[in-house]
């Protein structure tokens, strides 16, 4: 028999996206990066297809990570018969399949003495569907709740003796099996050594090994629960651990009562379950035949003297007794120590670096650190090689008749387009694809998933959000790659709130001048306040629940330079056919308008807004309208409109952090809104800009009024 070693296996699936998500290098077909495929194995099983899984186990055996890891955004409470500790239920999406997942309080036993381990025996026995003899008392199931249709039991590595009495136990429910074989981490490092198909051939299920709180081996343990729901209807039951011989001579004439066609009928368990629960006395089962079937508790009470006075114990403690020994034979036979582990030392240092849940964070801020580095050191550096340079060379240029002006417009188009493409689009989108291809950006979306639930996201959004502060552009193009549906459209609306490399220049340049550094550090704290308070306007005005997904966590690799090259043009080609032609209009457009001076008019007709919401002079209209051809020259046009670069003569303090906070959160730029229609379509497109200015006025508003209110306290 082939022995499986005790590392995780993390890279079955490694050609994949994450479960749920297509793979995010295919934006189209081409030779070395085909569309992805799902072999379809039988009918979906969504909708009243869908299997409900619960999973279970004891108090800290990782029970609860495994659901944290797998949890949609928001997830269902509710108390079962109204007594008790809650569960929590979710919809979770396994690549083109859908399980109910329901995460039960920890289970130490089929024997609870409180009432509240009864009904979550009682859950998985009958859901609520109770049957005869539970239908009289006072807690009866409030809420539709059906009986699970698969059971996934978490065992702990490092106390595997323990949980597999449990095990023993729960397979005399009759509901097939898989076992999360959880902190194969530990074990690794105490050189323990589990033979996991043996391990599953005695349980008579599958049995994953798992590190929940890194996400390792999650996405096969998921793929494993779809195939055995979808296996069920046609697979035989769970192999059933029989008792001992001079036990099972001693439960004859107990099995023989629950086999009666009515205590059957009235109890509506498997038989093996209900002949073990009379025969240890538990108090529920045996009170309730008492009730319902007097002569046969009589019979019952007659067999179980019998057999405490044939047996050298009694009965219920010869059944703990044999039980224990039944698995710690099992736990000899496939545990083994001191096997060498097979997964390299930088492997595990590069886990506990990005996918510890304390040190993962540290990994995590690292790779920001990295692209933030991108954003203002390197593209900075290719900005002032190309665009900064092209800009001085057309600064001359000053055309006059209409044919030039059109011209001139062009060209500022084109090199809008080359600002968006040298420095920012191509370095961060390749920076992207390397992170996606040596697997470091599944993991960094693990560690921050739960955070991103916060704005009813998963963290697969981290990384494109971090592109935003480079250039929103590459951001959305990386969000179109990882996102579908409902998230790709929540994740593209704030982005656009993200301030990307030129609106933060010009809060560094003015606010670092005027505001200090203190000023400076307020305004950029107050991005993620608004970001999150959009978030949960947009979780009421998009209020479908977003389904788990299982985030894969795919071996390390070493990049392919033709893969990634191909990757790379894949997520930014687009920007050729898309954002180009809406640029180089948007350019002309307002060339047009400046060269037959609509200027006048365009502040007039900007007067409410600058002037009467925003306390502003009325020069600022142009700029403000303007700016959406590229942001870093709004400044520019600022100090053109107010005829000095020395903002502090014509502006108080209150109106240069109003003039800030609002281009802040304003309209990004034509190249923004060009993606944006292009993923969302015109409708969100067009609310994403009402958003935006709607947003940007009462942000800018409520920082003005308090700063009046204290400028007036302080005549």
């Amino acid at each position: 028999m082939t022995e499986a070693t005790a590392a995780p296996a993390t890279g079955s699936n490694a050609g994949s996206g994450p479960a749920g998500v297509p793979p995010p290098a295919a934006a189209g077909p081409t030779q070395s990066n085909p569309v992805p495929t799902f072999p379809l194995l039988g009918p979906g099983l969504r909708g009243a297809r869908r299997p409900r899984v619960a999973i279970l186990g004891r108090d800290g055996s990782g029970r609860e990570s495994i659901f944290r890891a797998a949890a949609s955004t928001t997830t269902h409470h509710e108390r079962l018969a109204g007594i008790g500790p809650a569960y929590e239920e979710c919809l979770v999406e396994v690549g083109l399949d859908q399980i109910s997942l329901v995460a039960l309080p920890p289970i130490a036993g089929l024997h609870p003495r409180q009432e509240e381990g009864r009904v979550t025996l009682k859950y998985l026995l009958w859901g609520d569907r109770w049957p005869a003899i539970a239908r009289h008392e006072a807690h009866q199931p409030g809420s539709d709740f059906a009986a699970p249709d698969l059971l996934l039991m978490v065992l702990d590595a490092t106390a595997l003796e323990r949980d597999l009495e449990l095990a023993l136990e729960l397979l005399q429910l009759g509901r097939p099996m898989v076992f999360a074989l959880n902190r194969m981490d530990q074990a690794r490092a105490r050189r323990r050594f589990i033979n996991l198909r043996a391990l599953a051939a005695k349980l008579g299920g599958p049995v994953l090994p798992t590190v929940a709180h890194m996400g390792l081996g999650l996405a096969d343990l998921f793929t494993s629960l779809v195939r055995v729901a979808r296996e069920t209807r046609s697979a035989p039951p769970p192999r059933l651990q029989p008792p001992s011989r001079h036990i099972a001579a001693q439960l004859a004439p107990i099995a023989a009562i629950a086999r009666e066609p009515a205590v059957a009928a009235a109890f509506a368990v498997p038989e093996q379950f209900l002949t073990l629960q009379l025969a240890e006395n538990d108090h529920y089962f045996s009170r309730e035949l008492q009730a319902h079937f007097p002569e046969q508790h009589d019979r019952l009470v007659a067999a179980r003297a019998q057999a405490d006075a044939a047996l050298p114990r009694h009965l219920a403690e010869e059944i703990h007794a044999d039980r224990h020994h039944c698995a710690a034979l099992l736990y000899e036979a496939v545990i083994r120590p001191g096997q060498r582990d097979a997964t390299p030392r930088w492997q595990r240092w590069a886990d506990d670096l990005f996918l510890h849940p304390r040190w993962g964070f540290v990994g995590t801020l690292a790779i920001f650190a990295l692209v933030l580095f991108f954003v203002f050191e390197v593209s900075a550096f290719l900005d002032g090689l190309t665009v900064a340079r092209l800009i001085a060379w057309a600064e001359p240029w000053q055309p006059t008749s209409l044919p030039g002006v059109l011209a001139r417009a062009v060209l500022d188009g084109l090199i809008g387009l080359t600002g968006i493409v040298i420095p920012y689009m191509i370095p961060l989108v390749l920076l992207l694809v390397l992170l996606e291809e040596s697997g470091i950006m599944h993991r960094v979306a693990f560690v921050v998933d739960r955070g991103f639930h916060q704005l009813g996201l998963h963290g697969g959004v981290a990384l494109p959000f971090l592109m935003g502060l480079g250039c929103n552009v590459p951001a959305l193009a990386a969000t179109a790659a990882v996102t579908r549906g409902r998230d790709r459209t929540v994740a593209s609306l704030l982005i656009t709130f993200l301030p990307c490399s030129a609106r933060s220049a010009i809060l560094l340049a003015v606010g670092g001048k005027y505001l200090g550094g203190l000023g400076v550090f307020a305004l950029f704290m107050l991005i993620p306040v608004v970001v999150s308070l959009v978030g949960k306007l947009l979780k009421r005005r998009f209020p479908e629940t977003t389904p788990g997904i299982i985030q894969e966590i795919p071996p390390y690799a070493v990049p392919a330079p033709r893969q990634v090259l191909a990757n790379t043009w894949e997520r930014s080609r687009d920007i050729l056919t898309i954002v180009l032609p809406l640029l180089v209009a948007g350019s002309v457009v307002l060339a047009l308008l400046d060269h037959y001076g609509a200027d006048g008019w365009i502040d007039w007709a900007l007067t409410p807004i600058t002037a009467g919401w925003l306390g502003l002079p009325v020069a600022l209209g142009v700029p403000i309208l303007f700016g959406v051809l590229r942001k870093e020259l709004s400044l520019l046009m600022v100090f053109q409109a107010l005829g000095t670069q020395e903002l502090s003569g014509v502006l108080d303090r209150t109106q240069i952090v109003t003039f800030l906070v609002f281009l802040t959160f304003y309209v990004p730029c034509v190249s923004t809104f060009a993606m944006m229609l292009k993923l969302l379509g015109r409708r969100d497109a067009l609310y994403s800009i009402a958003l935006s200015i709607g947003v940007a006025l009462v942000v800018a508003a409520a920082a003005r009024w308090p700063l009046e209110l204290v400028d007036w306290l302080a005549l």
